[in-house]
């Protein structure tokens, strides 16, 4: 008997069919991928299963009983925990880790009586132990990594006793060693017969965990393979219901004017200073490992964080003290965690694609919402965003139609840079090739790009020019014909950071 039994389940949302009589199920001690291009139903066979949404028809068997949930609770109740992609949805974030690891004793009616600080911090550490992770317990939620908050999900999944755990996207804030650890977790929850539903891109990832795959495409189940028996290539084929070719690198000329640059600048995270210019027309990768310092270093560079340093724009200083002087000094930022800083989850496309440039939608102090309405339906054509109408809601969307929305929301602003940070995070093979496209479109408008990532692979394809982050410093400068993977590696493991004689040149020459 399968642990858990997915029949015939479908679900609609007005006149689209999400799902469409999908079958699906997990053995006892189980991990079984859930394969798909962003948009295929995988989300909402997941939001079905954890009790966010209602299913429409079909059934759901967990040990061979019936169910059906209302709730996410009720779910939670018949021992299915999912340890969510976008890691702040289901974290309280004014909170300490201690609170957070131990809200279920609180909140979930467990104990009648109040349980002692004491031994609530007892218990924390135990679920931290389980997952092999320390993080202080006495440490705000809003004050930890990405990767801190993703092992404190997985602490709590594990604890609730669940038979079921769902892992949407579990590895993308992790570090190759912390992800090493989650493996060593779920090898240990398989002895346990747990099973697992395991949502992920890396195709590598999932050859080595994972026992079977379902693929999905268009709301169907359209095949289940058993690993190692089929090929990354023909399992991409069938998410795609085509062959799609890796976009190669193809040499642009850079017309050697620079756009952007600054000088010296003081990140208050990681304590070192980072200098770097880009060219007008140009895409400067920064390669990184997990930890590196990258994301703090985009945010300085957008006023996030209170940095000191100076930035040019065109050859003009500027002062950056917020995101509200980037914005207006011509910087475009694109964030890592989309659904936190990104984009307005619960507004529609139509206002998130508005929001930058929405005194151009409101020269008399009213938003004029035919023209609003206008521009959104061309920038869904013209970027590629499905979605059944511009007033959907954004959280109904896919993860990599949420990122084109990320990106497509600056578009009608007059920006010079674009900074990404991880843009191709937690989406499909497809939608990256549509991200790469809007990126080089920016690029060959002119626009200078700031590229951010610990996708190494994704700078050798898109990169004019590639600088390597370790430790806080960038400690590698290459063009995009010099790099390969392994000098990328080495320089991102550690190494000495560049000289700044270029830096120094040029601001002995600037007036």
């Amino acid at each position: 008997m399968s642990l858990l039994q997915v029949q015939q389940l479908t679900k609609s949302f007005g006149p689209v069919d999400v799902l469409k009589q999908v079958d699906f199920s997990v053995e006892p001690g189980e991990v079984h991928a859930l394969l798909g291009v962003n948009g295929a139903g995988k989300s909402t066979l997941v939001k079905i299963l954890s009790g966010d949404y209602e299913k429409d028809d079909g059934s759901i068997q967990i040990n061979g009983e019936e169910v059906h949930f209302t709730s996410p609770s009720e779910a939670q109740a018949k021992g299915i925990a999912i340890v969510v992609q976008e890691v702040d949805t289901g974290l309280i974030p004014n909170l300490p880790v201690v609170e957070n690891l131990t809200l279920d004793l609180t909140v979930g009616g467990k104990n009648s009586r109040p349980i002692s600080w004491k031994k609530r911090r007892h218990i924390a550490r135990e679920r931290l132990a389980k997952v092999n992770t320390h993080i202080p317990l006495n440490q705000l939620i809003e004050d930890c990594t990405l990767s801190q908050k993703q092992m404190i999900l997985l602490a709590r999944a594990v604890a609730s006793e669940a038979k079921i755990i769902i892992f949407d996207e579990p590895t993308a804030p992790l570090s190759d060693h912390e992800t090493k650890q989650l493996f060593q977790v779920i090898e240990e929850l398989k002895t346990q017969g747990i099973g697992m539903i395991y949502i992920s891109h890396r195709m590598q990832e999932i050859s080595q965990i994972a026992e079977r795959m379902t693929v999905m495409r268009d709301g169907k189940a359209v095949a289940v393979y058993e690993t190692g028996k089929v090929s990354s290539e023909e399992v991409i084929q069938t998410m795609l219901g085509k062959q799609l070719h890796k976009a190669d690198y193809h040499h642009r000329k850079i017309s050697g004017e620079t756009m952007f640059e600054i000088e010296h600048l003081s990140v208050p995270e990681t304590g070192k200073q980072v200098s770097l210019t880009v060219g007008a027309g140009e895409i400067v990768g920064v390669a990184g490992l997990v930890g590196a310092g990258k994301s703090e270093t985009a945010n300085a560079i957008f006023g996030v964080t209170n940095a000191k340093g100076k930035w040019f724009v065109n050859g003009h200083s500027v002062s950056i003290k917020s995101p509200r002087h980037a914005v207006n000094a011509g910087l475009s930022f694109i964030p890592e965690e989309r659904r936190k800083s990104g984009v307005l989850i619960d507004s529609s496309v139509q206002e998130n694609l508005s929001l930058p440039a929405l005194k151009s939608f409101s020269p008399a102090g009213w938003i004029n919402r035919k023209k609003e309405h206008q521009s959104a339906l061309e920038q869904i054509e013209e970027l590629g965003i499905v979605t059944s109408s511009p007033k959907a809601l954004l959280k109904h969307l896919s993860g990599g139609n949420q990122q084109k929305v990320s990106i497509g929301k600056w578009l009608n602003h007059d920006s010079n840079v674009f900074i990404f940070d991880e843009p191709t995070k937690g989406i499909d093979i497809g939608a990256k090739n549509d991200v790469f496209r809007l990126i080089t479109h920016l690029a060959d408008q002119g626009k200078g790009i700031l590229y951010f990532t610990s996708e190494f692979d994704e700078l050798l394809q898109i990169a004019d020019r590639i600088l390597v982050m370790a430790d806080g410093e960038i400690t590698d400068e290459m063009q995009n014909q010099e790099a390969t993977e392994a000098r990328l590696m080495t320089a991102a493991a550690g190494g000495n950071a560049v000289e700044t004689v270029e830096y120094q040149r040029l601001s002995a020459a600037r007036p």
